[in-house]
């Protein structure tokens, strides 16, 4: 069944990964700029690398998709971030996240404006209905 929103969207997409969010989306009278991630329910993957620069932008969030590896279903959904107007919470002290490829010298060096998130540093939203409303009220 599809969501109803009640309110005018607009989505942008950024045409490049360096600015810290993957689309914009603007609805309700409030601009989102949002990095996606997604791992399929069950997946042993807890954390993730955000970039920085995303804390810079207006009411900046994290929306991890979380999804039924066989049906494709969504949910449940991680969120990180602030109320609509708010930026991204702080992650100064979050770990920085390191290369997954070791260098010449066999070191896994630290990636510039990447810091690790775990997933339990996210709040859980069972529904798509529940993420829309968080993210613009």
């Amino acid at each position: 069944e599809p969501v109803r929103l009640g309110f005018d969207v607009e989505i942008l997409k950024a045409e490049v990964d360096a600015a810290g969010y993957d689309i914009v989306i603007e609805a309700n009278g409030v601009m989102r700029h949002i990095q996606l991630k997604g791992s399929f329910n069950g997946s042993k993957v807890y954390q993730q690398g955000i970039n920085a620069k995303l804390g810079k932008k207006p009411s900046g969030c994290v929306v991890w998709l979380g999804f039924d590896a066989e049906t494709l279903n969504l949910g449940p959904f991680y969120w990180f971030g602030g109320a609509p107007g708010e930026s991204l919470p702080d992650i100064s002290g979050l770990k920085k996240a390191k290369h997954s490829k070791a260098n010449a010298q066999g070191e896994k060096t630290e990636r510039a404006n990447t810091y690790v998130l775990r997933r339990t540093r996210c709040e859980t939203i069972g529904t798509l209905d529940g993420l829309i409303d968080r993210l613009f009220g």
